[in-house]
């Protein structure tokens, strides 16, 4: 397995234990603010795994899209634009 992957791998499971926590918590009808850290904890978690993958993703694939006059490289602009966009929604 590549580093990249364990990493991603490892966010993962971390973000699945933070929201099975949640689940549990508001199950217990524990205390709203305790809820609310580990709703931000997840979140967390899954933003630092998404930047990793985007990393991952500029590094692989736009490197030889991103090249001068690359017939993609516009789309793959477009494509970049609209993930930041979203990744980036409040």
């Amino acid at each position: 397995m590549t580093p990249y992957k364990s990493k991603l791998q490892t966010s993962i499971r971390k973000a699945e234990w933070t929201l099975k926590k949640v689940a549990e918590l508001i199950e217990q009808d524990a205390y709203c603010a305790d809820i609310a850290h580990q709703v931000n904890a997840t979140m967390g978690l899954l933003q630092s795994l998404n930047r990793e993958l985007l990393k991952h993703h500029l590094a692989s694939c736009g490197s030889t899209k991103l090249a001068n006059n690359h017939p993609e490289q516009g789309a793959f602009i477009e494509e970049l634009v609209r993930t930041w966009d979203v990744a980036t929604r409040k």
